[in-house]
């Protein structure tokens, strides 16, 4: 039996959870099915896994505070010719309890484990840490 993986992804271009669900709004006629995509340049490995029930959990300012279900995998080619992968995901955002994380480049595989849980129902914000803190308990690994 194949397990669940998710995929952890720094957020470029916005800095909050709201302004990721606005511009995902914004280009949503662009995507042939309505669901928004992240093109990335590899393709998971781990592709069976990611498709078991994984989502992306996005990074902000050094803090996890969502994620979005990955509902398929497409190749999409680039304008320079290049095939990439397209996370194609739910639009429903999920917000999560802050998690902070160092800064990392493309994207890195995050078990259920190691997930932040989702915060609870009707509760759409939880108090961050100070950025200080986050990112001091971010250096010696603790999230």
């Amino acid at each position: 039996m194949t397990g669940t993986v998710n995929l952890l992804k720094l957020c470029v271009g916005t800095e909050t959870v709201e302004e990721l669900a606005a511009w995902q709004d914004l280009r949503r006629k662009h995507w042939p099915d309505g669901k928004p995509r992240h093109i990335t340049r590899m393709w998971p490995k781990r592709e069976a896994e990611v498709l078991n029930g994984g989502s992306l959990y996005w990074v902000f300012k050094g803090v996890i505070l969502a994620r979005q279900h990955i509902t398929a995998l497409e190749e999409v080619r680039g304008e320079d010719g290049i095939l990439r992968c397209a996370l194609v995901l739910n639009p429903a955002l999920h917000r999560t309890e802050a998690a902070p994380r160092r800064p990392f480049q493309g994207w890195r595989y995050l078990s259920p484990e190691d997930a932040p849980r989702d915060l609870p129902k009707g509760r759409s914000v939880e108090d961050p840490l100070p950025a200080d803190l986050a990112r001091a308990l971010a250096d010696i690994g603790l999230r």
